[in-house]
């Protein structure tokens, strides 16, 4: 079992999926109540997780996605939609505006670690028409789609991109 720093050390996007392994049932039940567990504004959990596992549906994600052909080749797709109004009933515009969207990436982040402690990768993805997004999942009212999750076994794991060191990101105020 790794520990939590080591799951987060082997994050990677992974955008070469094995297309002929699905994901258990078990480890995407997992998956999906670690992003759950999720911190939230006043724990009102604003967002909804669509999972996408039909082919010809993930081939519309690819094309919204800017014809990102991973996604259908993927398994498994998250879409990680926010419900701002639930924000607004208790925190207004700020809810409306910011907090919903705070808590449906949180809930993503935690999808995506979970998915590398279940031994498996995944691909975080913002670039798309939101528009055709909906289409594709025929979203309800309301929702706002913020971010995908492709997910599944790797074909291949990428090396590692270099990061910014920490002193070009961290102020300390004392």
């Amino acid at each position: 079992m790794w520990d939590f720093f080591e799951t987060v050390r082997h994050r990677h996007s992974v955008r070469s999926y094995q297309s002929d392994l699905p994901v258990e049932k078990e480890k995407l039940h997992a998956i999906l109540e670690t992003a759950c567990s999720a911190p939230s504004a006043g724990d009102l959990q604003a967002y909804k997780i669509i999972v996408v596992t039909k082919t010809e549906t993930r081939q519309s994600l690819a094309v919204a996605a800017y014809d990102q052909a991973f996604i259908a080749e993927a398994p498994v797709c998250l879409v990680f939609c926010a419900e701002p109004t639930r924000s607004e009933q208790k925190y207004g515009e700020r809810g409306r505006n910011l907090y919903a969207i705070q808590d449906t990436t949180i809930a993503a982040a935690y999808a995506q670690l979970a998915v590398v402690a279940a031994g498996m990768a995944s691909t975080w993805v913002g670039y798309f028409d939101e528009h055709k997004v909906k289409q594709a999942i025929q979203l309800e009212n309301g929702f706002v789609p913020i971010a995908m999750l492709s997910l599944g076994y790797p074909a291949e794991l990428p090396e590692p991109t270099t990061r910014r060191k920490l002193e070009e990101v961290i102020s300390y105020i004392d």
